[in-house]
């Protein structure tokens, strides 16, 4: 089951250099949904990232149509980790998942959009659970901990 995390339009560099570490460390694949809100020359997305953006494996989508294409042509199933959804993340079990997992964040200040979230199959938007009156994650940890459970399920891809 290969994971794929997809940031759509993401502003903070740091986050994304977090979450290209996540990436290289678990073998996901990252997607970048423009436009970004930073420079892929941005010395914090480096910094962020460390030596680690050789062993990332990256797409650059112009933009969320491009990525859907790319997620039909590979045969993927995406999935919506959102904070408003009624199944919570843990309930879904990816361990026997065939087809590549895409798990699409949307951006650190807006999440995704409402046009989006209406296209998407109930059972594939998905919740990180947290306590009342918390709205959200910090984006980079809540890929981590939605990238840790799928892998987890799966044996940690050992």
């Amino acid at each position: 089951m290969p994971l794929h995390i997809a940031l759509y339009q993401p502003e903070i560099p740091a986050n994304t250099g977090n979450i290209a570490r996540t990436c290289a460390g678990t073998h996901t694949s990252l997607h970048l949904i423009r436009p970004l809100g930073f420079s892929t020359d941005d010395k914090m997305l480096k910094r962020a990232g460390l030596d680690y953006w050789a062993h990332v494996d990256i797409h650059y989508h112009d933009d969320l149509q491009a990525f859907i294409a790319h997620t039909e042509a590979q045969n993927g199933k995406v999935f919506l980790i959102e904070t408003y959804s009624d199944v919570p993340f843990s309930e879904h079990d990816f361990s026997n998942q065939a087809q590549d997992i895409y798990f699409l964040f949307g951006r650190e200040t807006t999440g995704l959009p409402d046009s989006v979230t209406a296209t998407c199959p109930p059972e594939n938007r998905l919740r990180l659970p947290m306590r009342p009156g918390q709205s959200s994650l910090n984006l980079s940890n809540a890929v981590a901990v939605s990238v840790f459970e799928a892998w987890r399920q799966s044996g940690f891809g050992l």
